[in-house]
């Protein structure tokens, strides 16, 4: 087993307590509070002065799929040769060996949700993974973690320069509209199939055993979506993007997750009304693109203002080793401190739907906590100083 005792203890859920212990055992936590009992022979680390806080989440990132520091021949992130590619899994992609880990790893990161980018109208699905393992299998949390889809530039750029659909907005709504009433009747199908079967099966004598829809892996796929078992993770960044993604999902009753959310300041009323959680992000970027040009380091603030639960997220690979820093910028720019804690931890934890394992610091929670040098928005004071994962310490700062 393992200890750490006298920390400030930021739980997240609940109180901060001010000198505090952990007890660790088989990855989870044991006990937590002011006074925890240890056991004989107990490795302790000594936390005084220090705080102690849970492993911080990305919601939205591109680790292990886009490879670090080795150019775009090696990336595996935008399969760009059809709009519409619902059967890719990140699992399959994802490279445990990537250089960009450890990055994160020493940046205070435990958990990410990867997957592909924002080349298609429906991209993939994602990965929920720990930042450390051996192989992918040891990483996964949950996959898919929810499936990936875009509005906006991005797949209108990349296939309007093939000449193909889709070219224009009309034409990514159309295209998922499209693929998400395919799905449903693919659904159908299979039921009417499966009722048929049940008929053969009580009366073999008088009823022609029947035969099974052709199996299509793209529908199957959505079918997920549709049955609500995973959240479409919608990327857009402009305001009637975002308008576009909600009325698709009221049309198909779906769970969606709007990613980037980059203009919800313009609408947050309505997000908050309508409960649609954002991953927000990055902030720490430029207008790279036209759809970019209402982006500004308040939105966090405003959209947490009016009531929009939030997560903080990078957008990023080894850079996610950041987002520390962008939930900083967040309060510089007017976010309350303890919900930009939270929007990096137990909000990206709840959007995601693995609270129950991540994201604050309770007993029966997976033991990945970070030990910081100072509180965590004291920026030039506050340094990584060990990192947890699973109860196991995957990093720890050198002595200077």
């Amino acid at each position: 087993m393992l200890a750490i005792k006298n920390g400030r203890i930021l739980t997240i859920s609940g109180k901060v307590i001010e000198k505090g212990g952990i007890l660790i055992g088989k990855g989870k936590i044991l006990k937590i509070g002011e006074n925890v009992d240890i056991p004989r022979d107990t490795k302790i680390i000594d936390a005084s002065g220090k705080v102690i806080m849970p492993g911080l989440i990305d919601a939205h990132c591109h680790t292990g799929m886009f490879a670090d520091g080795v150019g775009s021949g090696e990336s595996d992130g935008n399969e760009m040769t059809n709009p519409v590619m619902p059967h890719l899994r990140a699992i399959d992609a994802i490279n445990p060996e990537d250089m960009a880990f450890k990055d994160l790893r020493e940046g205070g990161i435990t958990t990410i949700n990867t997957g592909p980018g924002s080349g298609n109208v429906i991209g993939g699905q994602t990965a929920i993974i720990k930042t450390y393992g051996r192989t992918i299998n040891d990483m996964v949390i949950r996959a898919p973690g929810g499936m990936k889809m875009a509005l906006g530039e991005n797949p209108k750029r990349v296939y309007g320069g093939q000449k193909k659909t889709p070219s224009t907005r009309m034409g990514n709504a159309a295209i998922l509209r499209e693929w998400l009433i395919k799905a449903n009747n693919y659904r159908e199908k299979w039921e009417h199939y499966k009722e048929k079967l049940s008929r053969y099966k009580s009366d073999k004598e008088t009823i022609k055993e029947p035969e099974p829809p052709e199996r299509n892996l793209c529908l199957e796929e959505l079918i997920r979506v549709l049955e609500r078992k995973i959240p479409a993770h919608i990327h857009a960044h402009r305001a009637d993007d975002i308008l576009t993604a909600l009325r698709i999902a009221e049309e198909f009753n779906i769970n969606i997750v709007l990613i980037h959310a980059t203009e919800g300041y313009k609408i947050a009323d309505i997000l908050a009304k309508k409960n649609i959680p954002c991953v927000v992000g990055p902030i720490f970027f430029s207008r790279t693109k036209y759809e970019l040009r209402g982006m500004t380091p308040k939105n966090p603030a405003l959209l947490s203002k009016a009531g929009v639960k939030i997560a903080l997220q990078t957008d990023e690979m080894s850079a996610v080793r950041y987002l520390l820093l962008n939930a900083a910028l967040a309060v510089e720019q007017g976010m309350d401190e303890d919900e930009a804690l939270k929007a990096i931890t137990i909000y990206p934890a709840e959007i995601l739907g693995i609270e129950d394992r991540v994201g604050s610091l309770n007993a029966g929670k997976d033991a990945d906590i970070i030990i910081l040098s100072a509180y965590p928005f004291e920026i030039t004071k506050s340094h990584i100083e060990l990192v947890l994962i699973n109860g196991e310490i995957v990093y720890q700062k050198e002595k200077n």
